[in-house]
């Protein structure tokens, strides 16, 4: 039993794929569960529901249990009536529940203050700048990573400046990117750039390194040069591997956008959770990061899906939405034809 779920590099069966699937987030969902509605698994606080004869204790009031036993036993000593609470976690934790029930709700609720956009505005803000960043980054990244990684002649000639700059953190260009690029969007593009492009070169490089050398040599035996190597053998010998290298480097553009959209003037959905956290509305706080992961994930499992369909020779059958999309690109080309 035990060498069907850990079998050495063997895929398992479609079954327990989609179980140990849905126990990725449901055993962290469990764990939140237990220790939001559990009050003795942790619930360090008291919140008051009634501050008896204390007159330091308030309605509503979340305070330290040591502290609310401290003054109970003094009220109780001094002959006044107990004050009554029940065990809760700290205000920044909030319970599953109200986390999901803001997930719908932040969309409904105007902002706090006129003027302030809305949830679905900050959002797509945000997708606009993850956009931009990344495709310039990839536009400029990945010929170079390909040359890189074709010619010894472009590898020592950029790599090493490459390989300096990729250790030096993103943020730390904020300050130059506002001088240089204004207050608005350019220096949140210019920072989700900086922190892709010098991973991607070098990432795509190593892709292109890996390419099978007989298939090089074979085309340069039938005269292949230069210019059509890297265009007829080269490119299309990497590109399964160089779309799942873009893949990954988008979600590393993801972690640079909290901090690319509080540099020069806040905006996105990094402002939204920037000033739930200072209303204290930490539901919508965690409903807003709840919300980036699950856009990367979408975006990232849509990408998957649709690599399958461009790349059917990988071995990977495309799934039911593959299927679906390879019926309506067949639809397509036949109207095309048609007409």
């Amino acid at each position: 039993m035990a060498e069907r779920w850990f079998a050495v590099r063997r895929d398992l069966s479609p079954r327990r794929q989609t179980l140990l699937t849905v126990g990725a987030f449901v055993l962290p969902l469990l764990v939140w569960c237990v220790i939001s509605y559990v009050p003795f698994v942790w619930h360090p606080l008291i919140t008051v529901t009634n501050p008896g004869g204390s007159s330091f204790l308030a309605k509503d009031m979340m305070i330290d249990r040591g502290m609310f036993a401290a003054e109970n036993a003094k009220v109780v000593a001094e002959g006044k009536p107990a004050a009554e609470g029940y065990r809760s976690n700290p205000v920044f934790l909030p319970p599953p529940h109200a986390v999901g029930r803001a997930l719908y709700t932040a969309f409904l609720t105007p902002p706090v203050r006129k003027g302030e956009p809305w949830l679905h505005e900050s959002l797509w803000h945000s997708l606009t700048i993850i956009f931009w960043g990344f495709t310039a980054a990839a536009i400029i990244g990945v010929p170079i990573g390909v040359l890189c990684g074709t010619f010894d002649f472009f590898a020592k000639l950029t790599e090493p400046f490459v390989d300096f700059i990729r250790y030096m953190p993103a943020p730390a260009f904020g300050a130059l990117m506002v001088a240089v690029c204004g207050i608005n969007d350019g220096p949140k593009i210019a920072i989700i750039f900086i922190g892709t492009f010098f991973q991607l070169v070098l990432v795509v490089a190593n892709t292109t390194r890996q390419t099978d050398r007989a298939l090089l040599e074979a085309a340069q035996t039938l005269g292949a040069k230069g210019r059509h190597l890297v265009l007829h053998v080269v490119l299309p010998g990497i590109l399964p591997n160089l779309y799942n290298d873009l893949r990954i480097l988008l979600g590393w553009a993801w972690t640079y956008l909290i901090v690319a959209e509080l540099i020069g003037a806040s905006s996105g959905i990094s402002y939204f959770i920037n000033q739930q956290g200072k209303y204290r509305n930490y539901d919508n706080v965690f409903a807003g990061i709840i919300m980036i992961g699950m856009i990367g994930l979408i975006t990232d499992q849509v990408l998957a899906i649709l690599g399958r369909v461009l790349f059917p020779w990988q071995g990977k059958p495309p799934g039911k939405l593959g299927k679906i999309i390879l019926a309506c690109v067949g639809l397509f080309r036949r109207k095309k034809v048609a007409v």
